[in-house]
């Protein structure tokens, strides 16, 4: 197009101002075009978590999976899905029921320079080994001067389901989160699954990474630098999901969505919501959540797990800490009801943060809710 200007025109003060005319048409055509192929296309969250581990057990003969039925039934979430027919049962170990012992087996593994995966069916079961992940994986490297690393990942189903009951719903991020020695992962979308897993299993120190069954299934536009084997994202930084300018939401896990249905609904009534994806809670990426509550002034934390000593507060203290003055309200905090998950459908939703929850605490801190008594 330019070029055919060029010959029409020549090279005169015409040309210069067609020119200018046409730069910012096809700078945003190729902007498109690019956005599109990044974009263009889609992977579950199973599918990238898979991947993430089928590409690091080829690169790395030390990796390895195991856990209940991660081989012959392919994992109860299909997560490695053709896993033991490409590795075969040394690398793909089916674990009894016994969650203490396969853990601590995998611990000793890490200690000899491998690189375990273990694999809990839900994160609820992680409590029969916790004495292994905190106080054997957590504490090893600390306890013998630098000289024992433990690169092991522990990974599976974190939060609230569906109709699973209070034993099987319990969010764990802020559990693993409170010990030195471990880091703690809270992927959202397929391109955090497969980054953060690659460089959990990458990582030379134990981490704890928390998935969530509900977002399993789901599709996210994935680019090719995200599909590329060598890929794999930074262990302690957060991602702005969306960008705004007059509150700050920070979230995690299948929050994210939530939290950035909230913002479009809240565009809708003139309110700019700046969106965090946490991805890692340990070590969290302080910098990022300050710097956002600096520009809009306000801040709304969401998560699943209980309130008291959760995520949220931990925010919170870092913001009072950091950017006190710059807070032109309070920070408000949204996390699950202070109860054990009920099982009942409908108390089972009243007990997990809502879309709606989130809108009106971010009209708080803006101070656009309506008054009680003007609903009277």
């Amino acid at each position: 197009m330019l070029g055919a200007a060029r010959r029409q025109l020549g090279s005169g003060p015409m040309l210069g101002q067609v020119l200018r005319r046409l730069r910012p048409a096809t700078a945003a055509a190729a902007d498109a075009a690019r956005a599109y192929s990044a974009a263009a296309k889609e992977m579950t969250v199973r599918e990238a978590l898979n991947s993430a581990l089928d590409e690091e057990m080829s690169a790395d003969p030390s990796v390895f999976l195991m856990g209940e039925e991660v081989g012959e039934y392919q994992g109860a979430y299909k997560i490695s899905k053709g896993l033991l027919d490409k590795y075969g049962p040394e690398r793909v170990l089916d674990t009894p029921i016994t969650e203490a012992g396969f853990t601590g087996i995998a611990v000793g593994a890490a200690y000899q320079g491998l690189r375990p995966v273990v694999e809990f069916m839900t994160f609820n079961f992680s409590m029969q080994a916790i004495d292994h992940i905190i106080n054997s994986a957590a504490k090893s490297n600390y306890m013998s001067a630098g000289q024992i690393s433990v690169p092991i990942v522990f990974r599976g189903p974190n939060g609230a389901a569906a109709g699973v009951g209070a034993q099987h719903s319990q969010c764990y991020a802020a559990w693993y989160a409170h010990v030195p020695g471990l880091k703690v992962l809270v992927p959202y979308s397929a391109e955090d699954a497969r980054g953060l897993l690659k460089a959990a299993i990458r990582d030379p120190d134990p981490v704890v990474f928390l998935e969530n069954e509900l977002l399993y299934g789901e599709s996210f536009p994935i680019s090719a630098e995200v599909l590329d084997s060598s890929f794999a994202l930074p262990i302690g930084k957060a991602k702005i999901e969306r960008e705004g300018k007059d509150v700050t939401i920070t979230a995690y896990s299948k929050m994210v969505g939530y939290a950035l249905q909230a913002a479009d609904i809240l565009s809708k009534e003139g309110i700019s919501a700046e969106v965090i994806n946490l991805r890692s809670i340990r070590p969290l990426d302080r910098a990022t959540i300050n710097a956002s509550v600096r520009k809009t002034n306000r801040l709304v934390t969401i998560e699943e797990s209980f309130p008291q000593h959760g995520i949220g507060a931990e925010i919170c203290m870092s913001v009072v800490e950091e950017s006190f003055e710059y807070l032109d309200a309070p920070v408000e905090r949204i996390a699950g009801a202070d109860v054990p998950m009920p099982y009942a459908a409908n108390l089972e939703r009243m007990a997990v943060p809502q879309v709606d929850d989130i809108v009106r605490a971010a009209k708080r801190a803006c101070y656009r809710a309506v008054p009680m008594a003007a609903t009277a």
